[in-house]
């Protein structure tokens, strides 16, 4: 009897024992970290719950790793942790960085390819940009990237993201083009690609695109040559730098595949990546009658209808450019 009685007072104070540890470490768990600024982590695959317990201690996300582990333990969520880069707020209890780790909601960053960007140019941003993986083994086909913002997390390579930018454009291009005008003198949404990519280097007003479009188009449904300087100057630089001079008469008289002076209809592929309003402006340009157009002066152009309309605009342009120098 006394030993069943020494047994029993054993696992009395065995139980009491645990259940004092588990409100200590319950109320541990549950209490304010000592994290004093928001802060981002990452917790590579494969790690073992143990390694992050620590890591998140160096890091002074936690203040106790063991209580941690036990914390987790009864949880048992252990297994269940998931990898990735973490944004952690000021003074988060050990339970809210769990349920962070279980969340899967990883750091999202940002890429922002502009309007207008060249396939080079695109290139040199996905390979500055933080924490994506791997190099990029060639530039991507110009005109293949839609320019807009993605998002991507840590430990996502720059393959997958150019692949992203690709399959983006292929279905931009396919959805508008279902879309196009009747008469569009167009025969391919390749050609839609090229003609788009030319009008988002002609203007940087938004507004301009489907009356630039306009002008394009009719010029193509004349038999006249497109004339436009941006292509001239994608012959000399194929994208990779700016000319950092303006075009010469011996440029627009040099022939290359990209010169519509020397060369009739479009030129042999796109000049940038368009952004889907040009897209959309070229396979539904303004009605005009429109064959010209030259800067205005005031960040936009001035359009006409003849040559005689054409010249008098220029001979204003070349005024205001002589004043302003």
């Amino acid at each position: 009897m006394r030993r069943l009685a020494i047994l029993a007072g054993f696992a009395v104070a065995v139980f009491l024992t645990s259940a004092i540890l588990a409100l200590f470490v319950v109320d541990r768990f549950d209490g304010p970290g000592p994290l004093q600024a928001d802060t981002v982590i990452f917790i590579e695959p494969g790690i073992s719950m143990g390694d992050i317990a620590r890591k998140l201690e160096a890091e002074g996300v936690i203040e106790d790793s063991l209580v941690f582990r036990l914390g987790v333990r009864l949880k048992r969520v252990s297994r269940d942790l998931k990898a990735g880069e973490y944004l952690f707020p000021t003074t988060v209890s050990m339970r809210g960085v769990v349920d962070i780790l279980l969340s899967g909601k990883t750091v999202l960053r940002r890429l922002t390819l502009p309007e207008g960007v060249t396939s080079a140019e695109a290139a040199a941003l996905i390979e500055a940009a933080e924490a994506l993986e791997g190099k990029l083994d060639i530039i991507p086909a110009e005109g293949s990237l839609l320019p807009e913002t993605y998002h991507y997390g840590r430990g996502d390579t720059r393959a997958e993201l150019v692949g992203r930018m690709q399959v983006a454009m292929r279905e931009a291009v396919a959805e508008l083009w279902e879309k196009r005008g009747a008469g569009i003198p167009l025969e391919s949404p390749e050609e839609a690609l090229i003609l788009a990519s030319i009008v988002e280097k002609e203007t940087g007003v938004p507004e301009e695109r489907p009356l630039v479009a306009s002008v394009f188009v009719n010029r193509l449904r004349a038999g006249m040559r497109l004339q436009s300087d941006p292509t001239v100057t994608y012959g000399i630089t194929h994208g990779v730098a700016p000319l950092g001079r303006e075009l010469t008469r011996k440029d627009l008289q040099t022939d290359s595949e990209y010169n519509t002076y020397t060369n009739g209809g479009l030129p042999a592929g796109p000049i940038a990546n368009p952004g889907r309003a040009s897209i959309e402006a070229v396979l539904n340009p303004a009605l005009s009658d429109y064959l010209y157009f030259v800067a205005a002066g005031n960040g936009g152009h001035a359009f006409a209808k003849t040559l005689d309309e054409h010249n008098s605009n220029v001979a204003k342009w070349r005024k205001l450019k002589s004043q302003a120098n």
